[in-house]
């Protein structure tokens, strides 16, 4: 019977059968942060169970840290050293791979797991954070959980999963120069909506993806919990191979000839049936800005505010209006003429060396513009490190960028650094909500190349222009 790469994982991690609609699954790999990493050892131990598989946990520091040089453990957010010294002494007690500050290989868990190759194509992984989608990249099957749920993994290495249907992204050709995954991500959500993969694991194939590096993989497919789904994948390829050879956590020797073998398997097969395809054109996909305080609120660049009724099929009356009145924006109005008061470059969707050199291509020469403050956060040690190698660090700083330790940085808020009431930010996040980056600040998300534009320009501004 023809499978799917899901199905195919899938099955080969199947314990049992539950009931019609949801499996016993086995979980080869569990990678714990520290704002929820603390809370489910901290369960486990209470319950008096031990972590069944100490060597297959890793945990990281990286959602409630500081990222200013020479941070050591200090940080703004509210309680954030509680979480950090209880992870830190419960990580060690039970005997996992702790990736701590001061660390060469600590980062935000999404870059360091396939950096490290702890990810690896057909493996299972989870972490209690929703975006840990971005795997699956690799030819994984990963998904975010709950700390509840992260304690059960750590306990069985089993999880109770609802098992999801199918979907196939088909991208159709090649993407224009100057336009990235980012922009294919955010086009997919504004054509499928942010409901748009609900209950689905979602194949991103064809053409346009199988170009994709890896890192461009990895941002493509980190957006897929924007989309609503269960998880994303990639089908491994030569591109992939090439990328784990060699990994501190990839096998080695003939282990890696054996895996190889096992993972050229890993495909969808050709006859293989998926509940629903889309097919998008490449050659349609323009870098994107959003408008609104959703993902799927996006436009072209050189675009503008869309009337009501061009997004009525995705928008209620209520949502759009209330976008509007939070960003300050009027129907009609042209994107690339709204001015900003800063450019954030960073998360767990753009801030590997593949980002910053892009970015740095963009700033090199170049001025932020006056009143305007940039940071860029890289997303891990060893990716801050090999930007300073290149000499991309004194790139972004002579431009006026603030150049960062990693973490996760202002992705997200929690009660400490943010950019300020009804400050409006261009950033290479992944979330656009109401108060995301701070209390009432207004984000619109975009590729690496056009916030590095649009801090330049002091407004939303098209990269290619500049690289013209």
């Amino acid at each position: 019977m023809a499978k799917t790469l899901f199905e195919k994982i899938w099955d080969r991690h199947l314990v049992q059968r539950l009931d019609a609609t949801s499996d016993l699954i086995l979980v080869d790999r569990v990678f714990l942060h520290e704002r929820t990493g603390s809370v489910a050892l901290r369960s486990l131990k209470q319950a008096g169970r031990a972590v069944a598989a100490p060597r297959q946990v890793f945990c990281t520091m990286d959602h409630v840290v500081d990222t200013f040089p020479g941070r050591g453990d200090k940080t703004t957010m509210p309680t954030g050293m509680n979480f950090i010294t209880a992870t830190r002494e419960a990580a060690l007690e039970a005997g996992l791979t702790l990736f701590d500050l001061g660390d060469e290989r600590q980062g935000i868990v999404h870059v360091i797991s396939p950096e490290q190759g702890i990810v690896l194509p057909g493996a299972t992984v989870v972490c209690p954070d929703s975006h840990t989608c971005t795997q699956g990249a690799l030819g994984a099957l990963a998904w975010g959980i709950g700390s509840t749920e992260a304690e059960h993994a750590l306990a069985t290495r089993t999880l109770r999963v609802a098992r999801p249907k199918t979907m196939r992204i088909n991208i159709r050709g090649r993407l224009d120069e100057g336009v990235t995954a980012k922009d294919l991500a955010l086009h997919i959500l504004a054509t499928l909506s942010s409901s748009g993969a609900r209950g689905h694991a979602v194949e991103y194939a064809g053409e346009a993806v199988r170009a994709l590096p890896v890192e461009a993989r990895l941002t493509l497919c980190n957006m897929a919990t924007e989309l609503s789904a269960f998880t994303a994948l990639i089908a491994p390829d030569d591109t992939t191979f090439e990328y784990l050879q060699g990994r501190p956590y990839a096998p080695k020797g003939d282990m890696w000839d054996q895996a190889l073998a096992e993972w050229r398997d890993l495909s969808s097969d050709a006859e293989a049936v998926f509940d629903v395809e889309h097919h998008i054109d490449a050659g349609e996909v323009a870098p994107m800005i959003t408008w609104g305080t959703s993902p799927q609120q996006g436009v072209g660049i050189n675009g503008r505010v869309p009337l009501f009724e061009e997004v009525a099929g995705r928008d209620s009356r209520e949502a759009y209006d209330r976008a509007l009145k939070y960003m300050d924006l009027t129907p009609g109005a042209e994107l690339a003429d709204v001015a900003i008061d800063a450019a954030f470059i960073g998360s767990c969707t753009n801030s590997r060396i593949s980002d910053l050199r892009r970015a740095a291509a963009i700033l090199k020469g170049r001025k932020v513009a006056p009143g305007v403050t940039a940071i860029c956060v890289p997303g891990s040690t060893a990716v801050k490190q090999a930007a300073e190698a290149e000499g991309l660090d004194q790139v972004f700083k002579a431009a006026g960028f603030e150049w960062r330790e990693s973490g996760c940085s202002m992705c997200f808020f929690a009660g400490g650094e943010s950019f300020g009431p009804k400050s409006r930010v261009v950033t290479s996040t992944n979330r656009n909500f109401e108060s995301r980056q701070g209390p009432e600040t207004r984000s619109h998300l975009a590729s690496p190349e056009t916030v590095a534009a649009s801090a330049v320009a002091g407004r939303l501004a098209d990269h290619r222009r500049l690289l013209s």
